[in-house]
This record gives C-alpha cells, structure tokens and sequence, in this order.
C-alpha cells in the first residue's frame, strides 16, 4: 500500500533494570498505526549481539543487529559488522567507508527490488530515500531527533507516497549508531586513515 503518509512524531520510553533494560521510541502514524522502537533489546549476556528492533501497526517488524568484539562497549548496534532484515529479507548494505561528503557516505541498501540511499543530516538527522525508477518517483523519509531524557521525540515526515517497508527501514535507524554517517565520523576515519598509511610507512 503506498499512500500519503501525515507526519506523526515518537517519544520516548524506557523501562526495566540492568538485566531486562529498554528504551527506544514509540508512538503512532495515522496511515499505519501503533509503532514501537526497542532500542536495544535486552542481551542475554555481554557476548550477545546487540539488537534494536521495531514493531507495530501496519509496518513489517524491522531488526538491526551487530556482533563482535566491540559491542561490550556499545549501547546501540553500530553498521560494523551489521544486519538489516525487514519482515523475513535480510537487506544487503554497503557503504564507502573512505567518502568525505556526507553524500559520499551514505549507506546504501537493496530491499523488495528498491534501491535506497540513507544519509546524515547531522548527527540527530537523517534521511531515507527510496529511489525513483521507471515505475515509480520514489520516496523520501526524514528523521530528526530533538530534546533530551524524556522530552527526547523523532520528528517523522515522508515526501511522496510511502508503503510499510519504507517507514521501517527509515525509524530502525533511530535504534543504530550511525555515527560513521556524519561529517565527524568523516573526519574521524580520515585520522585514522593518515595514521594507518603513516604507521605503514614505517616498516
């Protein structure tokens, strides 16, 4: 179903102790309903993986899930050593890692035979774009992050006539780290680039 979607916003929650913690956003869209983002879901131990998930209304349930050493250390799943699925697809991603611009940056995905493109706004913004192609203009969905503790909300709007798929890929990225979008992830990965080659250089 495509359709004008109104634009809504999700608030905060969270609930639970150490062992059975969660957090994320929730609230609901006109056109799709009831939408709950759990970001993370509790980890059975400190070696599972880190998953952040969505739920709710009309939307297909949407999973981003990372695993390796590094997240002991994380509170959300980074797009390291990452997977997307959307209702029973896994989405493949890629990215380059050596862009400078936030365009060149974006992470790009491939679900129901659409091309989609998610890049930075800044570090609480972001947009999805689904593709135009031959038989359809395409799609784009904002997310912008305002406020702090309990008062933190996403702001959601979609351009052009939007299906389930679209919105679910769009929020499950307010559940990730996606801190190597930003224009600080570039300059971040530059350093370390410089520093990788001029260690190189030594040997």
């Amino acid at each position: 179903m495509h359709t004008d979607v109104t634009p809504f916003e999700l608030h905060r929650w969270k609930e639970g102790g150490r062992h059975d913690y969660r957090a994320g956003f929730r609230g609901a869209s006109r056109e799709f309903g009831e939408i709950v983002l759990t970001a993370p879901l509790p980890r059975s131990n400190a070696e599972a993986a880190v998953v952040s998930e969505l739920r709710g209304g009309m939307l297909p349930t949407a999973s981003f899930e990372a695993r390796g050493i590094h997240t002991d250390v994380v509170k959300l799943p980074t797009l390291n050593r990452s997977t997307l699925r959307v209702g029973d697809r896994v989405v493949p991603m890629s990215r380059n890692r050596a862009g400078i611009t936030l365009d060149q940056r974006a992470l790009h995905l491939r679900y129901a035979g659409d091309a989609y493109r998610l890049s930075a706004l800044d570090k609480r913004g972001y947009v999805l774009t689904r593709l135009p192609d031959d038989e359809d203009p395409g799609v784009t969905v904002t997310v912008r992050e305002s406020g702090r503790g309990k008062k933190q909300r996403l702001a959601v709007e979609a351009a052009g006539r939007a299906e389930g798929g679209d919105l679910a890929l769009a929020l499950i990225f307010a559940g990730v780290d996606r801190s190597a979008l930003t224009r600080m992830g570039a300059v971040k990965a530059g350093v370390s680039r410089v520093t990788h080659l001029f260690a190189e250089s030594q040997y």
